[in-house]
């Protein structure tokens, strides 16, 4: 049996029924304010919907009490599959950063059909070694030290070039909101990640994706320009002098290109509305 939908914090900015749906996923101890530079002009072409994760943001405490479904990618996802269920919301765009990437992959695997398009922001399809060497690190030593200091080691191994702090400081704000029990149950995450990970490159996204990424996101771009040389139904585009966190970084640019993008693929019916 699901959990309510009520346990996980959502909001809706919804101003016309018959404008698309886009449904926003943060990262690993981020939460849904990390699109507070999105929300102006989303707003004025679709409805928007923000959800905080499990543990995150304003769904810090509720799970604590409610949640049925498991710790695993699956689980995570029917979260917000019970969001978009309580609020019939039976088709949308989504746009995900991060760890949010995978869970949109993952909710496309369990529903594709609820999917017009996607766009993926600091894309993770790769781990590489510095990577799977940090998650490894981590393990040894989650329990016998502040998960904070874990937070901030990765943040900035993730982040590390001046132009990328304030990305930076945003997550590390975010992450002190978590109980350290909800950062060690993401934390495991990590182990089922890799051959999750290593599905998806191989088989692609069945909907339009496109791959908006930061030249400077070391860790993980290269294996994004890789997987989307061999895609067919997938697009890069890469903003230059740009972290990890591309729509804090270079609101501007993401935001067109994600808009431009998501607008090309709206149903008939938006269509029909802003022609």
């Amino acid at each position: 049996m699901s959990p309510p939908a009520d346990t996980l914090y959502y909001k809706t900015y919804s101003s016309h029924p018959d404008k698309d749906w886009v449904v926003f996923v943060h990262g690993a101890g981020g939460s849904s304010t990390i699109w507070f530079r999105q929300l102006k002009e989303f707003r004025e072409a679709f409805n928007v919907l923000f959800v905080d994760l499990r543990g995150h943001g304003q769904s810090t405490h509720s799970f604590e009490r409610h949640f049925r479904n498991p710790y695993t990618l699956e689980g995570v996802t029917q979260d917000l599959i019970d969001v978009l269920d309580k609020l019939e919301i039976h088709r949308a765009h989504f746009i995900g950063v991060s760890l949010g990437t995978l869970l949109i992959r993952t909710l496309e695997e369990m529903q594709p059909s609820r999917v017009y398009s996607v766009v993926q922001c600091g894309a993770i399809m790769r781990l590489n070694i510095r990577s799977r060497f940090l998650i490894w690190g981590g393990h040894l030593i989650k329990r016998w030290v502040p998960f904070i200091w874990l937070y901030r080691l990765f943040s900035w191994i993730i982040l590390p070039r001046a132009n990328h702090q304030e990305s930076r400081h945003h997550f590390i704000r975010e992450a002190r909101k978590m109980a350290k029990k909800e950062f060690l149950r993401w934390f495991r995450l990590s182990y089922e990640m890799i051959p999750v990970m290593r599905v998806f490159r191989q088989n692609e996204s069945p909907n339009p994706t496109l791959y908006v990424m930061g030249r400077e996101d070391h860790m993980f771009l290269p294996a994004i320009q890789t997987m989307v040389n061999h895609h067919h139904n997938s697009e890069l585009h890469v903003i230059e002098e740009c972290g990890h966190v591309c729509n804090i970084e270079r609101p501007d640019e993401f935001n067109r290109v994600a808009i431009a993008f998501l607008s090309k693929h709206a149903s008939t019916s938006h269509n029909a509305l802003t022609d």
